[in-house]
């Protein structure tokens, strides 16, 4: 037992405890904003149920990018996707904060992680592109039941991250279902005004 790299183990778990409290832009069915941690935690509960439908994707490397995918939020906070879309420096940004992190972890720990992490944001690999597109899915999904529809950008949802999820044939009838949850939500939003 290395004591010592269990110690710098424990200092990272308490560095990330902030992604608890960072707020994102969609909120829960009951109204209230959730945070990284809870979008985190069905998106990797997403990789556990969908996995065995995922040809050519290691389970456990995807469950394990899904986890630390967004942990470079701890720091500056969530950006929308729209946002990322007018601010390219997010992702460095996102890297830099990881890095500042992963500073708390022995050196091989912390070169797990960012290499993970580096290999989710190339989107090249199989785990990447599964990881992205759960991303992907989790995010549009939350705003259909999220009560606060009439500030999300619901033709957005509909292109977002189509890239991903149409890679995988799984993964694209679950976006034809959410797809079509979107769209029932464009309806009863637009009968509402």
């Amino acid at each position: 037992m290395n004591q010592a790299r269990l110690k710098k183990k424990l200092s990272f778990i308490e560095s990330v405890e902030n992604l608890k409290s960072t707020i994102r832009t969609g909120r829960s069915a009951t109204g209230r904003q959730e945070s990284t941690a809870e979008h985190t935690w069905r998106l990797a509960l997403m990789a556990m149920v969908y996995a065995e439908e995922l040809e050519g994707v290691d389970p456990h490397r995807l469950l394990k990018m899904c986890i630390i995918h967004d942990l470079g939020e701890t720091l500056h906070g969530d950006v929308s996707a729209i946002e990322k879309a007018t601010r390219p420096e997010q992702g460095a940004r996102e890297r830099v904060d990881l890095l500042q992190l992963l500073s708390h972890l022995d050196a091989a720990s912390a070169a797990d992680i960012l290499d993970l992490y580096d290999e989710y944001e190339a989107g090249q690999t199989q785990e990447a592109r599964a990881t992205k597109a759960l991303d992907k899915l989790e995010t549009i999904l939350q705003h259909t039941q999220g009560c606060d529809q009439q500030a999300v950008d619901f033709s957005f949802n509909l292109r977002y991250g189509r890239a991903y999820t149409d890679h995988f044939p799984a993964l694209n009838y679950v976006r034809s279902l959410v797809d079509e949850q979107t769209l029932k939500v464009i309806d009863a939003t637009a009968r509402t005004r």
